[in-house]
């Protein structure tokens, strides 16, 4: 049996990002929540003031035997605008911060790796500003916000 895999992503208001995770095979589950701040279990109303330096995140657990990190990197790149500074649409603050939280060294590197290749792409007009940093404390986010799109019964809607 394959042992599944953890990815973390900040791109955004979490609802879009996770249901665009949520419908990759080999994806097993797919959770919004905050990381990479100094505040012990924050609540979405402590991450909007901006001052807990968490980010809105999808925690992805995969099965790397059906889907490569690879493949989760690039639903990341084209589910958000990765050139725009703490602001995703009309959603400003750092909270709101494009990020690739890594797993280990392997994920590092080929997240670098990634954000060179989609920066030379010429896929974008202006430089990517995502942050690559190490995975810290994953605090799940309010059970409301989990499947939020699904319970809207928005899942189906293109999402970028």
């Amino acid at each position: 049996m394959t042992q599944l895999e953890k990815a973390t992503f900040g791109a955004g208001c979490f609802w879009g990002v996770e249901a665009a995770f949520r419908r990759v095979p080999g994806v097993t589950d797919a959770l919004s929540g905050y990381l990479g701040g100094t505040l012990a279990n924050p609540s979405y109303k402590d991450v909007c003031t901006g001052r807990t330096g968490h980010a809105e995140v999808v925690e992805v657990t995969y099965d790397p035997s059906k889907v490569r990190y690879e493949d989760l990197l690039n639903v990341f790149w084209t589910s958000h605008d990765p050139t725009t500074l703490n602001r995703q649409g009309p959603d400003r603050g750092t909270q709101y911060r494009s990020a690739i939280f890594y797993h280990g060294e392997a994920q590092k590197h080929e997240a670098l790796a990634s954000k060179e290749r989609w920066n030379a792409s010429g896929q974008f007009s202006r430089p990517v500003v995502t942050e690559v940093t190490p995975a810290s404390t994953f605090y799940r986010a309010e059970e409301y916000h989990q499947r939020y799109l699904e319970k809207q019964g928005l899942a189906s809607c293109h999402i970028p």
